[in-house]
């Protein structure tokens, strides 16, 4: 069985690859998704459909643009997993999370122990909530377990 699992959250490490590469490092049958992670880029997506002097309608737009890729990466997978960083809030994050919850996929969290209360909403719905990757690659690695 192979597991589809989509990589929201936080754009600023290099999270999704770690999770990655140990699933291919250990063979586990499991496909990845992600959102556009080059900031700049996912910031312009709504560019194409014409420049905006307003901050809130550029921004407006790309949000759209960009959507149509997150609801299909949520969508079609069988987990969502969720990092929220240290750096930066990441609402897109949360809503990725609610967005999760309410098409009944299951999600499963990363963040440090100081963004429990935070997220305590965020938290009462996930699957697990885990502080770091390699709990997340454990969980992986149960769920894919053939025998």
């Amino acid at each position: 069985m192979e597991l589809k699992v989509y990589l929201s959250g936080e754009i600023h490490s290099n999270w999704r690859e770690t999770i990655m590469e140990q699933c291919k490092a250990l063979s586990l049958p499991v496909s990845f998704t992600t959102p556009v992670t080059d900031h700049e880029a996912s910031d312009d997506a709504g560019d194409v459909l014409g420049a905006e002097s307003n901050s809130f309608w550029k921004d407006h737009k790309s949000a759209k643009v960009n959507s149509i890729r997150i609801s299909k990466g949520i969508g079609d997978a069988d987990l969502v997993i969720i990092k929220f960083g240290e750096q930066y809030r990441q609402w897109n994050a949360a809503f990725d999370a609610g967005f999760a919850a309410a098409m009944a996929k299951p999600y499963v969290v990363i963040h440090p122990k100081e963004f429990t209360h935070a997220l305590k909403e965020v938290d009462a719905q996930a699957k697990a909530v885990a502080e770091h990757e390699d709990q997340v690659i454990e969980i992986l690695r149960y769920l894919t377990l053939s025998k």
